[in-house]
């Protein structure tokens, strides 16, 4: 085994190659053996050559050399002019009356600063561009998939075209030869008529020549000839063929007829992705403050919206709120002023189901008669998704900025909570453990919240229920109601929130009154601070609850926490 390149052996002098290393020449990084000390020290007389213990190697700074004063190094720091100075440049007019420090205290804290700076690149930065590759890849992963499903469901549909063309081309190939198979019976019976003629003309004809060949008096006098019967031709029948009028095949209007199919688009958010960190929760991270519940909620403030019904509200900021109605307008109201500052129309001008603030803090509404959601930046409102076979209702922005909406089918048999990230479909949610169905089908309400903890709670008027699934979509409860009930009517549940407590609250139209629950789904009380007909919910950052008033058309801001 050569002890030079053994991976086992010993490390050797680095100059006579064979004895081991005792020293380390900090200003030339090169090992030594001691005997090899005097040889490394005259080989360059240029430099003055730091030895030291092999242990101790790296331990000798080594001092910038000046730029100025040749050979001259700085073992000071100039902090006006924030460069390395040597004593040479101390003394000269350039530093005059400047402040110096000693270059090492500069160094440890530009080691102090790079030793942060490497902990953030290894423990936030580098993992979160990792997360950020990783999500990438899984949503280039995704597209395939759902480009691959929406190619797959382009040639069906191109199938059943076919399969129905199909079934034209036999129907109307069926009704040609119905339209012969007439015309032909037609004829065949107008031509045994005109050959029963023949025949009788020809017994006509035969009689009279038998009549005129015999000299049988008798004979001849008993024919009774009658030519003129003969003398009337019957009619003539000329079909007429059937004409196919074919479309003609123009491209364009068969394009339009096929399908339309919508572009995709990448959009782009600076502030899509956010540092990675230890928190796997907004409960798991800086617990908010604990509050209590107040004796006796109150009322702080009612705002007078001027719609004719209305039906939800959301909170932009602490000191503004969205409120949508039963016509296409969405208002914007000052919280303390009472007053409107801004109206948006929905763009095909139906009347919003739901609506809902981005955390960017655009607006959000679902289109239900147009199957579409549709997002408002700068007062403009743009279509970001829409919808086949299924129409959405009811939608919230969760914290991670995704979308959660619920969705109902065409045929009013099937309902859904659909997940979409940057507008794109991510997680569906129908199911519980046994195949059954979560929610209710038909025209009911789906009121839809994200919990601090991650649930999705939705308040389904359908099935008079809140139903709380977990992240993944497995149910974890349902409620549906307490009593006794403040106006012993049935649980119907309608506008659905949740605040820093992870209490979730909703809306119960029939008994006038707010549910509060705790976060596994336990009643705690009633809030009931004279609304009328509670409809929508929202919560601030302050947890104030905005109350929707069905019927007086009022939003009402109500404390319930201390």
């Amino acid at each position: 085994m050569d002890p030079r390149t053994s991976a086992q052996d010993i490390m050797r002098c680095d100059l006579c190659e064979t004895a081991v290393v005792q020293m380390h020449c900090d200003t030339c990084l090169v090992n030594l053996c001691k005997a090899c000390v005097g040889e490394h020290m005259i080989s360059d007389q240029s430099k003055k050559h730091e030895i030291v213990p092999f242990k101790l190697r790296k331990s000798t700074p080594l001092y910038p050399i000046c730029k100025l004063h040749h050979n001259q190094q700085c073992t000071m720091y100039c902090n006006q002019c924030d460069i390395t100075v040597c004593t040479k440049c101390i003394a000269s007019d350039q530093h005059l009356s400047h402040k110096f420090s000693e270059i090492l205290q500069i160094v440890e804290r530009k080691k102090h600063k790079i030793i942060e700076e490497q902990t953030e690149l290894k423990e936030t930065i580098f993992p979160t561009f990792q997360d950020i590759a990783s999500d990438i890849q899984n949503r280039m992963s995704q597209l395939e998939k759902e480009y691959g499903d929406l190619s797959t469901a382009i040639t069906k549909h191109g199938e059943d075209w076919h399969r129905e063309i199909d079934k034209l081309v036999k129907k109307r190939t069926a009704e040609v030869d119905e339209m012969k198979n007439t015309q032909i019976q037609t004829l065949q019976k107008h031509l045994d008529e005109i050959n029963k003629t023949i025949s009788d003309i020809k017994d006509e004809i035969n009689s009279v020549d038998m009549a005129l060949d015999t000299n049988d008096l008798s004979m001849l006098f008993s024919v009774t000839s009658d030519v003129n019967i003969y003398r009337t031709l019957p009619q003539k029948l000329a079909p007429s063929l059937p004409k196919f009028i074919a479309e003609k095949i123009q491209g364009e209007k068969l394009d339009k007829l096929f399908g339309t199919l919508i572009s995709g688009s990448l959009t782009s958010d600076k502030h899509g992705y956010s540092m990675k960190t230890t928190q796997k929760s907004p409960e798991a991270g800086c617990s908010p403050p604990v509050k209590h519940l107040l004796d006796k909620p109150e009322t702080v403030t009612t705002i007078d919206t001027g719609h004719r019904r209305l039906s939800n509200v959301v909170c932009l900021s602490d000191e503004e709120i969205w409120t949508i109605g039963d016509d296409s307008t969405m208002e914007l109201f000052s919280i303390n002023q009472g007053s409107q500052l801004k109206s948006i129309k929905t763009k095909s001008g139906n009347i919003p189901i739901d609506i809902a603030v981005t955390k960017s803090g655009d607006l959000v509404y679902t289109d239900y008669n147009y199957r579409t959601v549709n997002i408002v930046k700068s007062e403009k409102v743009e279509e970001v998704i829409r919808l086949q076979n299924w129409k959405p209702r009811n939608v919230c922005s969760t914290s991670s900025g995704d979308l959660l909406i619920t969705l109902e089918s065409d045929d009013e048999k099937q309902s859904k909570v659909v997940r979409y990230s940057g507008f794109t479909e991510k997680h569906i949610i129908q199911f519980d453990d046994q195949g059954r169905p979560l929610y209710s089908a038909g025209r009911y309400s789906r009121c839809i919240t994200e919990n601090r903890n991650l649930d999705i709670c939705v308040s389904d008027n359908g099935t008079k229920a809140v139903v709380v699934v977990n992240q993944a979509g497995k149910l974890r409860f349902r409620y549906t109601g307490h009593t006794p009930s403040p106006k012993n009517q049935p649980f119907n549940p309608r506008g659905i929130t949740t605040d820093s407590q992870s209490h979730i609250l909703t809306a119960d139209v029939k008994n006038h009154c707010v549910h509060m629950l705790d976060k596994d789904g336990q009643f705690l009380r009633y809030i009931d601070c004279g609304q009328s007909g509670p409809w929508g919910l929202c919560i601030d950052t302050n947890d104030y609850l905005f109350v929707v008033q069905l019927i007086n058309i009022q939003v009402k801001k109500v404390k319930y926490l201390c």
